[in-house]
């Protein structure tokens, strides 16, 4: 089988920790509800030499939504300061497994990273292998990030409503099923409950096994229980932003390398008072 370019297990990367031009990163970010503290969950053990990549600071900081892409100059500032180039090989990995490492992944390839992969098995992986753990907290040098935006991998608010308007690519949306239909709140408050129209349910869970991507066959099966063809233009979208990288990711394990993500996803459209919303779930294709 071949390996997909875009993981890498906790065997590999333990063979080059502590190489120059390798720099990795822990991207954990948890929800409210699952009571969980990613910068604690670092601070107590992470893989040697893995920075601590705050996805709730290195943001847009005139956005009132959460996880808002930064500029470029943001961005390159931010991570430059914890010592990642952007020739770097860099390694992104969470504390779920396969969760919100996916965003990071998925914003440094937008910022112009050419080699960024995301670890197998997130943290568990490489706390189940028996491998180092790090409790001191490193102190890179800063290094340059020269950003070079890719504007054909985001997708905002006002390109987003052109495309449901116009049916034009698949909607690919990754919070639970019960969300989508509406038959769940929205965990934030004045966010409707519901989708957008034409989007497809495709609950990020669906594409992971063990807190691993599943396998490409694995994959095509839960794009087609979507009703999605993952050789077609897709957008993805979530709560925030986070998960529906998931979905990218798997679209370009599969080797589709169009594929978009709504940065402000639902928490933008949800709250929008111009943007159209459905409830229920979408009859099967």
């Amino acid at each position: 089988m071949t390996q997909n370019p875009f993981l890498i297990s906790a065997e590999d990367l333990a063979a080059v920790v502590g190489r120059d031009g390798v720099s990795i990163v822990d991207a954990s970010w948890y929800l409210p509800a699952q009571k969980r503290f990613a910068r604690a969950e670092y601070e107590a053990g992470h893989v040697p030499g893995a920075v601590f990549f705050d996805q709730d600071a290195i943001v847009d900081p005139a956005s009132s939504l959460p996880h808002t892409l930064p500029s470029p100059e943001v961005f390159a500032e931010k991570v430059g300061a914890l010592g990642i180039a952007d020739t770097d090989t860099i390694v992104v990995y969470d504390g779920m497994g396969l969760f919100s490492a996916p965003r990071v992944w998925w914003m440094f390839r937008v910022f112009g990273a050419k080699d960024v992969r995301v670890l197998d098995g997130g943290f568990p992986a490489w706390q189940s292998a028996g491998l180092a753990i790090e409790t001191e907290t490193p102190t890179p040098a800063p290094a340059s990030f020269e950003p070079r935006f890719d504007a054909t991998a985001a997708v905002f608010l006002p390109q987003m409503k052109e495309i449901v308007a116009a049916g034009a690519f698949q909607i690919a949306d990754a919070r639970p099923a019960e969300r989508f239909a509406g038959e769940a709140p929205e965990p934030r408050e004045g966010v409707r409950a519901g989708h957008m129209p034409g989007a497809r349910s495709l609950p990020f869970l669906q594409l992971t096994e063990n807190g691993r991507l599943k396998s490409q066959d694995g994959l095509r099966q839960a794009f087609a229980d979507a009703g999605i063809d993952p050789e077609r233009p897709v957008v993805t979208s979530c709560g925030s932003g986070v998960t529906a990288a998931v979905i990218n990711l798997a679209l370009e394990s599969l080797g589709n390398h169009d594929s978009r993500l709504y940065d402000g996803s639902w928490t933008e459209w949800g709250s929008s008072t111009d943007t159209p919303v459905e409830t229920g779930r979408p009859a099967k294709s």
